[in-house]
């Protein structure tokens, strides 16, 4: 890339992080606008510093009384200034251009020039110019061939050169300067001032831009190149909305800057050439003439003769002592790791790549650096398709931080921690007193009971169950809790199927058999349905809809429905309806098993292994074929659809059952009035499913139009749950209606009198401008819930009288 000039080496503004003493990228740098005058904490710094500000002063004019007021939001770096910019159309100035500008701390002219660049609107209309310290001074200090003073060095102070300030730490300096100008006589004020600070993203230090000689990629073609690849569908963003980013920041691109000056990284392949055969001129370690790259210093010597066209031993090399941007060297791990730049197996059989998955947070510090060399070196895109995950904040959404208290280790959410254990984390980091306290107590408001062990598998679940197309993710670690349950609740579903199979139970390859009952095929249906989008929602990295599919199956459909309607046809059903329903059972929480080994690999791999075989299974569910949607043709919508309607009176009755606080070892009587013949079918031939389920001793189907007084005994609370269905419990002889109808009525009269004294202050004159929007919502959705708990209070007496 350097013999070709896409890498090369220039001496210009660089991102200088004095904290790390090394450059930095443009997009490692962390814009912070402030809306005026604001303090900010720097490393280093004991107190904070002052930002936000636009300091004014006066330069006075050579051999004139007369002088130029200026405005910076950067006071110290006045003592590197070698010009004065005016607008050349503003009458204020036009008499002043040409003439030069005496600098009051150094022996140094400053001249007045004009350039268009400068802003008649902002300040006093005149800019100090410091080309070695501010990008646009830089173009202008270029235009007009200015001094390229550098006041500030590597390490943030003052250089030598400046006086008295020389020595100075840069921000000390920014205090010592504008008492100084005091003193003069030179000060003129300071105001508020809107502006945008560089931050580190790394060591959160104030970025100073310093001159200096660096390597440089040019990312102008590689970049059109990048965002041709989406556009085209060659490369894929997932979710899509990150493509109007991409397209965004790598339009805006700019040459990107690689040498670090750091202890660790790959050291730079280059060497600076000094030539000792006595005719040819020393080179200046800025200009890229004199450097020449290769893989070793014998190799460099050879081609630094070529291009010199001396003999070998006239030579000298020193080489670059500055290693590479992180982000540079990883953006060839795509191929380099595969042996590149030999053509090896690896490189054919695994380059490039299907899915890169990823954090958005470094879509263009890594993903679009892969593609930038990928496309350079070899020729190709690293890899298809790019998933970009979340970012994961706290349950309050805010971003992880050690002085909050609330960064989340994901070993603790895995094995539990103690509130105590906790704060003592805290005290090992860097946290002064102040910010341990307040992290502490954060700690102790999130966690009063630390953080309950949860497992591997409930804290993978949860992440993918929180994962909404790349969107943040508000960490609940109760939620993670209740996926444990969940673990549980699958643990005990295949603990039950193992003992209803029998020591004894022989897997075979699943076929219909033809007998198979409602629920049977019911539960065949579901799986389908769940293999069905699994897979779907696998493909199109839908991870929410995924993990629900996967919960609902497990939860609901498996073991709320089924595995209660299977216990009595093994119980006491014949041989046959048993062997199927077995033969159901085993097919069901095996495949549910393969389903959900990618997101539980451990739950699922421990049961698996305890589940019965076949001959053709392989040793591990890791290995086993994930269930494809061809293998499971079962969809039976008729069924379902009857199962759905059934389920809704069973979870009417157990609602009224409830009412009346029913347990499920009291046994009732059902009876269920139904308008069509359908309805009526459709409800006889579950009515094992419903006793079951809603705790009846029996069920009786009836239909609305052959009913008669005696068809539904005396003592029964009834419910309507839809136009096309009422149920009927029997109570008689199991409640003392008396007494319930005492307590019902108490009820209903504590609902009334709650009514009325909400009434009462929604009456008032003063009742909406003087009580707030959000107390007055939750006022009248109260009122609403309690007139209908007592319309339902009202029916349940009607019945009871009746």
């Amino acid at each position: 890339m350097h013999e070709s000039g896409t890498i090369y080496r220039s001496n210009r503004l660089v991102n200088w992080s004095c904290a790390l003493r090394s450059a930095i990228s443009d997009i490692e740098v962390d814009k912070k606008e402030l809306p005026g005058r604001t303090l900010l904490p720097v490393p280093g710094y004991d107190e904070k510093v002052e930002f936000g500000v636009l300091v004014s002063f006066a330069y006075r004019i050579k051999g004139e009384k007369a002088e130029v007021v200026v405005s910076t939001t950067r006071v110290e770096t006045m003592l590197g200034d070698t010009a004065v910019a005016v607008h050349p159309e503003d009458p204020r100035y036009q008499h002043l251009i040409g003439k030069v500008c005496v600098h009051p701390f150094v022996d140094r002219e400053l001249p007045i020039v004009p350039d268009s660049f400068v802003d008649r609107e902002f300040g006093t209309g005149a800019v100090k110019i410091t080309p070695a310290h501010d990008h646009n001074d830089y173009e202008v200090g270029q235009r007009h061939n200015l001094p390229f003073i550098t006041c500030i060095d590597d390490d943030g102070n003052i250089s030598p050169g400046c006086g008295e300030f020389s020595g100075m730490r840069r921000f000390d300096a920014r205090k010592a300067v504008i008492e100084a100008l005091k003193k003069r006589g030179l000060y003129r004020g300071s105001e508020d001032n809107a502006m945008v600070v560089p931050i580190c993203s790394r060591s959160k230090d104030i970025i100073e831009p310093l001159l200096k000689a660096q390597w440089y990629v040019k990312c102008d073609e590689m970049a059109r190149r990048a965002v041709a690849a989406v556009e085209s569908g060659e490369l894929k963003l997932i979710p899509d909305y990150h493509v109007a980013t991409w397209n965004r920041w790598l339009q805006s691109n700019r040459d990107w800057c690689i040498s670090r000056q750091l202890w660790w990284g790959h050291r730079i392949p280059a060497y600076f050439i000094t030539v000792t055969d006595g005719k040819t001129p020393a080179g200046d370690p800025c200009d890229d003439h004199y450097w020449v790259s290769a893989h070793s210093e014998e190799i460099a010597i050879q081609k630094a003769a070529k291009k010199f066209n001396v003999d070998p031993k006239f030579i000298k090399l020193k080489w670059d002592e500055d290693v590479l941007d992180t982000w540079f060297s990883s953006g060839m791990w795509p191929f380099a790791i595969m042996g590149w730049p030999e053509n090896t197996s690896d490189m054919q059989l695994y380059f490039p790549s299907n899915v890169l998955e990823t954090g958005h947070d470094i879509l263009f510090f890594w993903v679009a650096r892969m593609v930038f060399m990928s496309q350079e070196l070899t020729g190709k895109l690293p890899f298809k398709e790019v998933y970009l995950h979340a970012m994961i904040r706290d349950a309050h959404g805010r971003k992880m931080s050690k002085s909050l208290g609330n960064v989340i280790d994901p070993l603790d959410v895995i094995r539990g921690v103690t509130l105590a254990e906790l704060n003592r984390q805290l005290t090992s980091g860097n946290l002064d007193a102040k910010e341990l306290a307040i992290a502490q107590a954060g700690q102790a408001r999130d966690y009063p009971k630390g953080i309950p062990e949860c497992g591997t598998d409930a804290l993978r679940f949860a992440l993918l169950a929180y994962t909404s197309q790349g969107r943040d993710i508000n960490l609940d670690v109760l939620r993670v809790q209740g996926y444990r349950f969940f673990c549980n609740k699958i643990w005990q579903a295949v603990r039950f199927t193992l003992m209803q199979l029998g020591s004894d139970y022989k897997a075979e390859p699943f076929k219909i058999s033809g007998k198979e009952s409602i629920m049977d095929k019911w539960i065949l249906s579901r799986m389908a349905y769940a293999v069905g989008r699994c897979n779907a929602e696998m493909d199109g990295y839908n991870f929410t809809q995924f993990t629900t599919t996967l919960y609902e199956y497990w939860l609901y459909d498996l073991c709320d429905i089924y595995l209660e309607a299977v216990k009595p046809v093994i119980a006491s059903g014949t041989d046959e309806a048993r062997k199927v329903a077995k033969a159901t059972l085993y097919h069901c929480v095996e495949t549910g098993l393969r389903l959900i080994s990618p997101v539980m690999p451990f739950l699922s791999e421990e049961l698996w292994q305890h589940l019965p075989r076949l001959a053709t299974h392989p040793p591990s569910i890791i290995v086993h074929a994930y269930p494809e949607t061809s293998e499971y043709p079962f969809a039976n919508e008729k069924i379902e659809a009857d199962v759905a309607f059934a389920m809704s009176v069973i979870r009417t009755i157990r609602s009224l059952r409830s009412d009346y606080e029913l347990t499920n070892k009291t046994k009732t009587d059902l009876y269920a009035s139904v308008s069509s013949e359908e309805d009526h079918r459709c409800l006889t031939s579950l009515i094992p499913l419903i006793e079951t389920l809603a705790s009846s001793n029996k069920v009786e189907v009836l239909l609305q139009s052959k009913i008669n007084p005696e068809s539904i005994p005396s003592g029964c609370a009834h419910v309507t749950i839809s136009s096309r269905c009422t149920a009927y419990i029997g109570l008689q002889g199991i409640i003392n209606v008396e007494r319930e109808l005492v307590k019902l009525a108490g009820k209903k009269e504590k609902n009334e009198a709650q009514v009325a004294k909400l009434l009462e202050q929604q009456n008032r004159p003063d009742y909406e401008e003087k009580v707030p929007l959000p107390v007055r919502i939750a006022n009248s959705e109260k009122k609403e819930a309690l007139l209908i708990e007592m319309k339902s209070i009202e029916a349940a007496m009607a019945a009871l009288s009746g």
